[in-house]
């Protein structure tokens, strides 16, 4: 029997000595690889946080106490020992556990997150409500030195200079958000990391934590950290905002962090804590260790994947910048996820990885095609929301001619709510000056690519990760925006992305009467189509929300126009979609063929009867 075993609930940790806790670590490790290794998931990021969790658990009390991770896949650990180990096995598959915090799953997950940026808000959040409603807890932030550099953290941040009582951040510092981290926020307060002096520092750290730390004081501490380094400035940067700062501490070294979290939880009691620890990203599985960017996340049997329509990016942009080096690739750390990485290999000189910043890199490409170069901004369709109000204010609004490429659009699968793509056309085709498109293939996507940098204006361009359909639907996008792959005299269904259109395909070989149009621009709508089919019934399909979507605005059109045709929209229904299988998914929402097959039947009876 392990010692896994015999943790029931949280304050069993408590419990443990120094050795059990580390054999403990070591069985966490084995449960998080072996059930990633199963179901897909998290990788590295969950084996690099496991001596830091079951410190924070052997030194706190989280039945009062609140943690609240940034970004939320570091949470592995934390949902095994927080009540849900029988429970883990279910990770990320349907109707399991969430691959992230989710405070409808767990009174212990204090709140629900996927997203970067939002933990410190959040915390001191927590805290305004703790102190006015008169209750005693302590909140603990833990923040990754990737996400601390995100806008929304470095707001709260220096929001004030004054932060509450009882509240802990801890900074993990591995290097890494998930490519390498190179911002210069980070370089600045991690600089101690890469000197000789770091090491001298840690030794005399444990020296005088092996004394009375409390007595001594933190800010004997702070100037002992001062005078080894020599560099002051990055203590007073988090001092000048209302913090102590305590750092470096190897948070992999559980004897020494727990020691260290316990003195600093009764320091806590009079300011806040910012507490510097270096973790080992991907620790304990060679490969991760080695190649942490590329095992951040990894499917079933750990299998590291890009999807087709990235590797189809990067290739097409690194082809399109050998004829024209003004072309310059932008992505906020995720160069991987998109596809990027080979123009970075390639051309270094014309790509820009911002870190987590969403809303700075759909900035910094505003300024770069005011001045006259061609800027791609490829990042993921649920973070691209992020950059909303840069996306009308510094590009849609004075029509610079910025590519935005939205990755893993649709239905996401296993990464849950927080990570659906599925509002990206309705947040994107009200916003005037820009054109919306979506290829069903890999050579649609490099054909509207092409197309996007000679229209000299605003383009969006968004797709799944994976195209389910072949290369033989393709018409240039110049000629036919609008792509009839089938006729039809009674029902016509417009398909919106590869899935759908595969959908809309299948179907309506087993339907008479029934046409099938590829629309590869959302936006502006193809009136001339509308037109054309406009005594036939039409039905939308897309992997977007219904409200708001391609659908609505069809019936828009028809209505503003005076038509009476009638249309029946099918989409993402309103609410977030949980985790699950794609399949799943699709069929929760109505968009498989069965579910199509029966909307056709049944419209065509009411088409009869009237």
């Amino acid at each position: 029997m392990g010692i896994l075993d015999g943790i029931v609930k949280p304050s069993d940790v408590k419990n443990l000595n120094i050795k059990q806790m580390e054999t403990l670590a070591e069985e966490l490790r084995g449960e998080i690889l072996g059930t990633i290794e199963k179901n897909g998931g998290h990788l590295a990021s969950n084996l690099g946080i496991v001596e830091t969790t079951i410190a924070l658990y052997n030194a706190f009390d989280f039945d009062k106490d609140k943690l609240i991770f940034d970004v939320g896949h570091q949470c592995y650990a934390h949902k095994i020992l927080s009540g849900r180990k029988e429970e883990f096995h279910s990770i990320r598959t349907n109707g399991g556990l969430s691959g992230f915090p989710d405070r409808e799953e767990s009174a212990f997950d204090a709140f629900t997150v996927g997203h970067a940026g939002t933990s410190i808000a959040a915390g001191i959040g927590y805290c305004a409500a703790r102190d006015k409603n008169n209750e005693d807890y302590f909140v603990i932030n833990v923040v990754g030195d990737g996400s601390i550099a995100n806008g929304l953290n470095l707001e709260a941040l220096v929001s004030s200079n004054v932060k509450p009582k009882n509240y802990i951040v801890i900074l993990n510092d591995n290097g890494m958000s998930i490519s390498k981290n190179k911002n210069g926020f980070y370089q600045f307060v991690s600089k101690g990391t890469t000197k000789r002096g770091y090491i001298r520092s840690k030794r005399a750290l444990r020296k005088i934590f092996g004394n009375s730390f409390i007595t001594k004081g933190l800010a004997g501490v702070r100037n002992f950290i001062k005078r080894i380094l020599n560099k002051p400035s990055q203590t007073n940067y988090f001092e000048n905002h209302g913090f102590k700062y305590v750092g470096l501490v190897d948070g992999n070294n559980i004897k020494e962090l727990s020691a260290i979290l316990k003195r600093v939880k009764v320091v806590a009691r009079e300011k806040a804590i910012l507490l510097h620890i270096k973790t080992t990203k991907g620790k304990g599985y060679k490969d991760a260790e080695e190649h942490a960017d590329v095992y951040h996340g990894v499917g079933k049997s750990l299998k590291c994947e890009s999807g087709n329509f990235s590797v189809a990016l990067g290739g097409k942009l690194n082809e399109l910048i050998e004829k024209d080096p003004k072309i310059t690739a932008i992505t906020a750390a995720m160069k991987d996820g998109t596809g990027l990485s080979i123009v970075e290999e390639n051309h270094p000189q014309n790509f820009v990885d911002v870190g987590i910043a969403e809303e700075y890199a759909v900035n910094l490409a505003a300024g770069m095609a005011a001045g006259g170069l061609k800027p791609v901004v490829a990042v993921y369709s649920t973070f691209m929301q992020r950059a909303y109000d840069q996306i009308i204010h510094d590009v849609c609004l004075q029509n610079l001619p910025v590519v935005l490429c939205l990755d893993r659009a649709g239905l996401v699968g296993m990464d849950g709510k927080t990570h659906q793509g599925v509002f990206d056309l309705s947040y994107l085709c009200h916003i005037p000056n820009l054109s919306v498109f979506a290829p069903n293939t890999v050579e649609e996507l490099g054909n509207i690519l092409e197309y996007a940098f000679k229209l000299n204006s605003p383009v969006a361009i968004r797709y799944p990760k994976n195209a389910m359909l072949t290369d033989n639907i393709c018409a240039p996008i110049e000629d036919e925006p609008w792509q009839r792959v089938k006729s039809g005299d009674k029902i016509t269904l417009l398909a919106v992305g590869p899935n759908m259109l595969k959908t809309a395909l299948t179907c309506s070989e087993k339907c008479e009467g029934v046409g099938v149009i590829s629309v590869r621009r959302i936006k502006p709508l193809c009136e001339k189509t509308l037109k054309a089919i406009k005594d036939t019934v039409v039905i939308t399909l897309e992997e977007n929300s219904v409200i708001g979507g391609f659908g609505s605005y069809v019936c828009a059109y028809y209505q503003n126009n005076g038509f009476n045709t009638k249309v029946k929209t099918l989409g993402v229904k309103d609410g977030f979609v949980s985790h699950g299988t794609v399949d799943k998914q699709l069929k929760e929402n109505g968009l498989t063929e069965e579910e199509l097959f029966s909307v056709i039947e049944k419209l065509k009876v009411s088409v009869e009867n009237e």
